[in-house]
């Protein structure tokens, strides 16, 4: 069974991420501006959407132009680094800290205007433009043992695979196709991979978070009760929570009267066949080196 999470009910939930030294879990109302913690928020002067944890105290978020360094504890920021700054039309979407230290960073027209978008990774202080061309960019995740990363373009309802150096964690080879969903009308949102390798993957107005394994076939599903699901992550002592935003942009008054839970917070034991599942911990950004 599902289980509320947190109730504010957000516009655009994202960014969904649990931080193992804090055991806190985090996520985002990107078009309220707002980042959310355990019973408090940061409001930003634009969007906001993605966050990594560089240590206890310290994450490193992702804003319409910039990114920043939040201290929790003060709640005092400063940027570090300029995201597409001189483009107003565009703004943050999906992020994640990959295994090597780095943060990858996904851009978009801030009316999903079709292929303004790019996914960018920020490594050793260098931020580098990796694929361009995106409308929508999500489903940033990667399995570490298999060196591999995840990306998807929404709009295409596609999920891509990019090989990564296993040094360096820089893309290496061609981009593959993962997933193809058009044939089943599925749109990839945020994902997360487990410690079995295999993605966890939200679909937007599915009301689900949908299993796949490595070699991409479809194992299994976990429900939740709104229809806009956005961004999973485990999370949880175990890690065997697994949290789930949702959304409310686009719905009209009428809808969002009937889905009442509709861009809350969600969290539930995660299982998979009847047999429990275990996320992987979140790895530490590195602001130098």
């Amino acid at each position: 069974m599902s289980m509320i999470h947190s109730h504010t009910r957000c516009e655009l939930g994202e960014g969904a991420f649990w931080h193992p030294k804090r055991a806190e879990f985090f996520w985002f109302d990107i078009l309220s501006h707002r980042f959310y913690g355990e019973g408090r928020h940061w409001d930003w002067d634009e969007p906001v959407s993605a966050a990594g944890w560089i240590d206890l105290d310290r994450l490193l978020v992702a804003s319409a132009s910039a990114l920043w360094v939040l201290h929790l504890g003060t709640g005092h920021r400063h940027r570090v680094q300029d995201l597409e700054a001189d483009r107003p039309d565009t703004r943050s979407n999906d992020g994640k800290a990959d295994p090597w230290g780095g943060f990858w960073i996904g851009t978009m027209g801030r009316k999903a205007e079709a292929g303004q978008g790019a996914i960018y990774r920020w490594y050793g202080g260098e931020l580098r433009r990796l694929h361009g061309g995106i409308t929508i960019p999500n489903a940033i995740c990667f399995d570490a043992p298999a060196r591999v990363g995840y990306f998807a373009d929404t709009a295409a309802q596609t999920v891509f695979r990019q090989s990564l150096d296993p040094a360096t964690g820089w893309p290496v080879g061609e981009l593959q196709v993962f997933l193809d969903l058009t044939d089943q009308g599925l749109f990839p949102d945020g994902a997360t991979v487990d410690a079995e390798g295999r993605l966890w993957l939200a679909q937007w107005g599915a009301s689900r978070v949908a299993c796949y394994g490595p070699d991409a076939g479809y194992l299994g599903e976990e429900r939740f009760p709104a229809t806009q699901i956005s961004c999973p992550a485990f999370g949880g002592v175990d890690m065997t929570e697994l949290f789930a935003t949702s959304a409310l942009e686009g719905m009209d008054e009428e809808a969002r009267a009937d889905e009442p839970h509709g861009g809350k917070t969600f969290r539930r034991t995660a299982r998979l066949n009847d047999q429990p599942v275990r996320g992987v911990p979140e790895p530490a950004v590195v602001l130098q080196g």
